[in-house]
């Protein structure tokens, strides 16, 4: 008995403690790990296209696109500003007009988008399907490039925003935002999405298929010869040369670590 008053003593003086934590950790903006932030709604702009039903009244429906001000014209209720409203909050502003200038008493509005044209990025270079991607479902990285075709063969390992506000460049390697590794990046509309053709080595001599290979993080001779198919029945694995920048071939091992431009012979081994 006396333990179970203890007990009880002890967390009722643990409980206002567990529950100021709780509360800070909420005021702080606290996430548990893995949650991920929801994808901000679209919002509308120019030149978007959209159609506003209002159920039971289809003198009221209109298909319009949004004019340059921002702008949309309902009958009998006017200009009604669309630009920067998602179609939840623009049907509903349309919903207030309507009631407010007491045309119906209880309109069900619904707003809906026929083309997206004023949010998009611009995806260019190695991707599937390079071209605008609309920020209609998501503006994150992974989901644009996912949707523009991924980086194709050929490509950069690391991809190039170039800021639509400042012009600002930020470098994100694709394998690590694949994987998770680094945080996926959050896009604006007007931000261009860039993947470069990938930085080339060259292997030469008695290997199977001679020839330019894309450069990848880290790569080494070894890395560089399984992926041209290994050394040719006449090389050797242990003569090995480099030319880099213009300099005299010399002699590295397979661990060698390689950079762009550099020239690898393998030489044919002594009978």
């Amino acid at each position: 008995m006396t333990g179970r008053i203890a007990s009880e003593g002890l967390w009722g003086w643990l409980r206002p403690m567990a529950l100021f934590g709780a509360l800070l950790l909420v005021a702080l903006g606290y996430q548990p790990a893995g949650a991920q932030t929801p994808a901000a709604a679209y919002l509308l702009g120019p030149s978007d296209s959209i159609t506003v039903l209002v159920y039971g009244q289809s003198e009221f429906n209109v298909q319009t696109r949004v004019k340059p001000d921002g702008s949309i014209v309902m009958p009998l209720i006017g200009k009604v500003q669309a630009e920067g409203k998602s179609v939840i909050t623009l049907a509903d502003e349309i919903t207030r007009k309507l009631t407010a200038g007491n045309f119906l008493r209880d309109p069900i509005v619904n707003v809906e988008v026929n083309e997206y044209n004023s949010r998009y990025v611009r995806v260019a270079g190695k991707v599937g399907a390079p071209g605008l991607v609309p920020l209609d479902r998501s503006s994150r990285l992974l989901d644009v490039l996912l949707r523009a075709g991924w980086v194709q063969a050929g490509g950069s390992e690391f991809i190039t925003i170039r800021r639509a506000n400042d012009g600002k460049e930020v470098s994100v390697n694709s394998k690590e935002l694949a994987r998770g590794a680094v945080a996926d990046v959050q896009l604006s509309p007007g931000d261009t999405v860039f993947i470069d053709d990938a930085e080339l080595i060259y292997l030469t001599g008695a290997v199977a298929r001679p020839g330019a290979y894309p450069l990848k993080i880290g790569m080494t001779v070894t890395e560089l010869l399984a992926t041209a198919g290994g050394v040719g029945p006449t090389g050797s694995a242990n003569k090995v040369g480099l030319k880099r920048d213009g300099a005299k071939e010399r002699d590295v091992d397979t661990q060698f670590e390689l950079k762009a431009g550099d020239i690898i012979n393998v030489r044919e081994r002594l009978f």
